[in-house]
C-alpha cells in the first residue's frame, strides 16, 4: 500500500464511519480507498460510486483546497456510478 493511500485512509476513517452507502476513491498511480459504514480502508471492492482523480487532486479534496464540484466540472475528478452517493460523499468531505 502506498503512503498516499495510507494517509488517505487515516484522514477519512473517522469521517466515514456511519457513511450511508459505499464509495471508492481511485488515486491514479497509488491505489484505492474504499468507504462504507465501517469507515475507510485500502481496498478495491465494488462500490456504488467510484471517484477517480490524480494524487494532487485527491490531496486537495482532503485538505479542502479543491472544491469537489469544480474538480468534477473541470474533468479533474471522474465519477462513475451513483451521483446521489457521490453527493453524500462530498458532504462528508466538507
Amino acid at each position: 500500500m502506498s503512503k498516499v493511500v495510507e494517509a488517505a485512509v487515516a484522514a477519512l476513517d473517522e469521517k466515514a464511519k456511519g457513511f450511508d452507502g459505499t464509495a471508492k476513491f481511485v488515486i491514479e498511480g497509488e491505489g484505492s480507498v474504499y468507504i462504507d459504514a465501517d469507515g475507510a480502508r485500502a481496498a478495491d471492492d465494488e462500490a456504488e460510486v467510484t471517484l477517480t482523480a490524480s494524487r494532487e487532486t485527491f490531496e486537495g479534496l482532503l485538505s479542502g483546497d479543491v472544491n469537489p464540484t469544480t474538480a468534477f466540472m473541470t474533468g479533474k475528478l471522474r465519477v462513475d456510478g451513483s451521483m446521489g452517493t457521490a453527493m453524500k460523499l462530498g458532504a462528508l468531505l466538507s
